[in-house]
C-alpha cells in the first residue's frame, strides 16, 4: 500500500511541477548580448587608450529616462521588460511584479528597490570617447533599449558599482560575470568607445570563465 501511495504522489508531482514552472513568465534580458567568440573578437577590435576628460563630466550631459512610448519612460520600459508579471498603472508605474537582479541573484517585489544600471556607466562612456559626441548621441546612448546597456538590478549593488569599470568592480554573482563581460564589450564596441589596459585585462579574465 505504501508503495502505491508513493507511486501516486510521484505521478502527481510529475504533473504539477511543470505547471508551476510555466505559471510565471520568464524574465527577459537585454537584447544583443554577443556570443563568447564574438565578444572575444570585438574586445580585440577595441582601441586601447587611457581615459580622459574626467573633470568635464556631468551626468546632465546624458539626457536620460526620456518618454519611450505612451506614458512610459525608459526606466519604466526596462522595469516592464525585465520583470515577471509586471502590472503598471495609467502613469506606467509598476503596481505589481517581481524582479530578479542578475548582478547578485536577489529578487524584489518593490520597484523602489530596483535601479536601472547603465552597463557601461555614463561617466565611463564620457571618459572613453563620449565627451566628443553630440548631446543627441549621448541621449541615444543613455536610453538605449536596443542593446545590452540597461539592466534592472538591486539598488545597493548598482550604487556599489558606481562609475567603475570591470578592473575595479565586478558583479558579486560570479556566475554572471561571463555575461557581464560580453555585454560590456558589446556596448563599447557598438559605440566605438575605447578601453584602457586594466579594463581589457579584466575583461579577458572574465571571458575566461565562460
Amino acid at each position: 500500500m505504501a508503495r502505491v501511495l508513493k507511486a501516486a504522489v510521484a505521478v502527481v508531482a510529475a504533473v504539477v511541477v511543470p505547471v508551476a514552472l510555466y505559471a510565471i513568465p520568464a524574465q527577459a534580458a537585454p537584447p544583443n548580448i554577443p556570443s563568447y567568440s564574438t565578444a572575444v573578437s570585438r574586445l580585440n577590435a577595441l582601441t586601447v587608450a587611457a581615459e580622459s576628460h574626467h573633470a568635464s563630466y556631468d551626468r546632465d550631459l546624458f539626457p536620460h529616462w526620456i518618454t519611450v512610448t505612451g506614458s512610459c519612460n525608459t526606466r519604466e520600459q526596462v522595469l516592464k521588460r525585465d520583470g515577471s508579471n509586471v502590472v503598471v498603472n495609467s502613469s506606467c508605474y509598476p503596481t505589481a511584479g517581481s524582479w530578479r537582479s542578475p548582478f547578485d541573484g536577489a529578487t524584489w517585489t518593490n520597484p523602489a528597490d530596483i535601479d536601472i544600471d547603465h552597463m557601461v556607466p555614463l561617466a565611463e562612456a564620457w571618459s572613453s570617447g563620449a565627451w566628443a559626441w553630440t548631446t543627441s548621441r549621448r541621449q541615444t546612448y543613455a536610453n538605449d533599449l536596443g542593446g545590452p546597456e540597461l539592466w534592472a538590478v538591486t539598488d545597493d549593488v548598482n550604487q556599489a558599482k558606481g562609475d567603475k569599470d570591470p578592473a575595479a568592480w565586478q558583479p558579486p554573482l560570479s556566475s554572471f560575470r561571463c555575461t557581464y563581460a560580453r555585454a560590456w564589450i558589446q556596448v563599447k564596441w557598438y559605440y566605438t568607445l575605447s578601453i584602457d589596459n586594466a579594463e581589457k585585462t579584466a575583461l579577458t579574465n572574465m571571458l575566461a570563465t565562460c
